[in-house]
């Protein structure tokens, strides 16, 4: 059987979320709502940072390449989940779900990485900022975005070409809302240890890593503040950093909490509500953090929109 096709499965089963029927529509709708909320919300940050020249910036770079991120993570899962719950239709084919896992992968590694990039540069602003300039040049800012592009392709390809060498039998229901690795290896008839390890050392690799780097950065930014203690320094660093802060936070924690910290209740439906908090409530959430205490999006919004007006008029 071990050298048999893999796809003696030809599509798995994607049992949702733990939702009664009688509240099926209700959050079909919910769930559309936030996922046209997060599309829109990206989008206009997007074109805002596009069409600016105020927002040409290293931090609006960061953040443009942030937004298209969390677009694109959030619609390799949501689409999928909403085509469910209003088909009534779970089946989703084997080189489907394969190419969802890649996807999901890839965007959650690119979000990782640029959040380490946005903390380094808010690291030299406020440790460094008469040299913010001269260090945050337009090419390094340039290198880092493909540095964070380059690095994201390693783990999605790792994970897929490992997870296509597996063998599906029997069971083909994934008690996930998505492809998710966990939920895949679970199903999975073949020796899923050289996976497993995969897993967690990439996980600690590429995830802990750059979150200590974040953790660091901020350290210093800490020290700085301290070494000159005052009420406006205080409240700069903190509107500097405040939105990065709460994006790290809400990212992280979900993330670490699901995947590298054992859990006690480590139910398929505690895993997929979870999950919902870092694929569908995240991405929408940080257009919001970055925009409602930031005057320069506001600004750049308000330019935008007169602008148009104009021309219209």
């Amino acid at each position: 059987m071990a050298g048999s096709n893999q796809s003696v499965i030809s599509e798995f089963l994607l049992l949702g979320l733990p939702i009664q029927p009688e509240y099926q529509n209700l959050c079909y709708v919910l769930f559309l709502a936030m996922y046209l909320i997060t599309v829109l919300g990206n989008f206009i940050i997007i074109i805002l940072i596009i069409l600016d020249s105020h927002l040409h910036t290293p931090m609006y770079l960061f953040l443009s390449n942030l937004s298209f991120s969390d677009l694109c993570f959030s619609s390799v899962t949501v689409p999928k989940l909403l085509q469910i719950m209003n088909s009534q239709d779970p089946s989703i084919p084997y080189a489907a779900c394969l190419t969802q896992m890649y996807f999901f992968v890839l965007f959650g590694s690119l979000e990782n990485f640029l959040l380490v990039a946005m903390a380094y540069d808010r690291y030299v602003a406020i440790c460094f900022p008469l040299h913010y300039t001269s260090i945050m040049s337009p090419m390094l800012c340039l290198c880092l975005v493909v540095l964070c592009w380059v690095l994201s392709t390693f783990p999605p390809l790792l994970h897929t070409l490992l997870m296509a060498r597996l063998t599906f039998c029997a069971d083909n229901v994934i008690h996930h809302f998505f492809c998710d690795i966990s939920a895949l290896l679970k199903l999975s008839c073949s020796d899923t240890s050289v996976n497993e390890f995969w897993v967690v050392f990439i996980g600690y690799i590429f995830l802990v890593i750059p979150f200590l780097l974040i953790t660091l950065s901020y350290a210093g930014i800490v020290s700085s503040i301290l070494k000159v203690p005052s009420a406006q320094g205080i409240r700069k660093a903190f509107s500097t950093c405040g939105s990065h802060l709460s994006v790290v936070s809400l990212f992280y924690g979900t993330i670490i909490g699901l995947y590298l910290v054992p859990s006690t209740d480590n139910s398929p439906a505690n895993e997929t509500v979870t999950a919902m908090m870092y694929t569908v409530v995240t991405p929408m959430l940080n257009p919001f953090i970055y925009s409602l205490r930031n005057r320069d999006i506001k600004g750049a919004l308000g330019r935008v929109v007169c602008k148009k007006t104009f021309f219209c008029l």
